[in-house]
C-alpha cells in the first residue's frame, strides 16, 4: 500500500523546500492537493516521482506531462500569487497545477487545448471540491482573453517564446512565469508588466515538455 500524505511530505521536504521555494502558502498547498489523483491509475506509483511525469506511457518530451514539483513550485512563487489574485493556468493537462493555484489566489482560470484532458480536469476539481476554478477547451498561446486581465499566468512547460497576445493579459503589476527554451533544457523566466512595457528576467534553469501550440510563423526574406 502506497502512503501518498507520507510521499508528500517527502516531496515538499526533500525536493520544494531544498529548492529555495520560501513561501509557505505554496509548500502548504502542495501538502493539501492529492497529485496522484491527477494521473492515470498505473502511474500513481510515480505520482511524487523527483521529476517530470508523463501522463501517458510516451516519451516525456513529446507527450503532456506534470511538471516536476520542484520546478513548478520554482514557477509559482515567480509569479508572486496574492489571495486576490485571479491567474491564468495555460496548458493545465489533467489539472493539478490549477488544484495547487486555487489555494494561493482568488481564481484560477485554465485553459487546455486537449479535450479529453480539459474534461478529466473539470471532473477532477469538481471531485475534489475546488469551486474556485474554470477549466476551458482552447489553443493555448491565445490564453483566455475574455476573462482577462490576470495577475498571474503560469505556462506548465517549455515554450520558445511568448505570445504579445498572452503579455497583453497581464495586469499592470502582473507576473508572467514559464521555461523558456528551444532544445531540452532552458530557462525559467518571469515577465512583468509595467503600464504598456513588460520587462523580462531570468530566474533558474529548468528543463521541461513542449507546451502545444506554441511555434513562430515562418518568415519570408526577398
Amino acid at each position: 500500500m502506497i502512503d501518498c500524505k507520507q510521499q508528500r511530505i517527502n516531496m515538499v521536504e526533500r525536493q520544494v523546500r531544498p529548492s529555495d521555494v520560501t513561501d509557505r502558502r505554496i509548500t502548504r498547498a502542495m501538502l493539501e492537493i492529492p497529485r496522484e489523483v491527477f494521473v492515470p491509475s498505473s502511474l500513481r506509483a510515480l505520482a511524487y516521482m523527483d521529476d517530470t511525469l508523463p501522463l501517458e506511457a510516451s516519451d516525456a518530451r513529446t507527450g503532456r506531462c506534470l511538471l516536476a514539483p520542484r520546478t513548478f513550485a520554482k514557477l509559482v512563487q515567480l509569479a508572486e500569487i496574492g489571495p486576490d489574485a485571479v491567474v491564468l493556468d495555460v496548458g493545465c493537462a489533467t489539472g493539478y497545477s490549477t488544484a495547487v493555484l486555487a489555494r494561493l489566489a482568488k481564481s484560477v482560470v485554465a485553459v487546455e487545448v486537449d479535450a479529453a484532458l480539459a474534461a478529466s480536469a473539470a471532473a477532477t476539481l469538481r471531485q475534489l471540491g475546488i469551486a474556485n476554478t474554470l477549466v476551458l477547451e482552447g489553443a493555448l498561446p491565445k490564453g483566455a482573453p475574455t476573462h482577462a486581465p490576470f495577475h498571474a499566468i503560469l505556462l506548465e512547460g517549455a515554450v520558445p517564446f511568448i505570445p504579445a497576445e498572452l503579455l497583453e493579459q497581464l495586469k499592470d503589476g502582473g507576473h508572467l512565469a514559464a521555461v523558456l527554451n528551444d532544445g531540452a533544457f532552458g530557462r525559467a523566466m518571469v515577465w512583468q508588466r509595467s503600464g504598456k512595457l513588460v520587462d523580462a528576467r531570468p530566474a533558474f534553469d529548468a528543463g521541461a515538455p513542449a507546451l502545444p501550440g506554441f511555434f513562430r510563423e515562418p518568415q519570408f526574406v526577398l
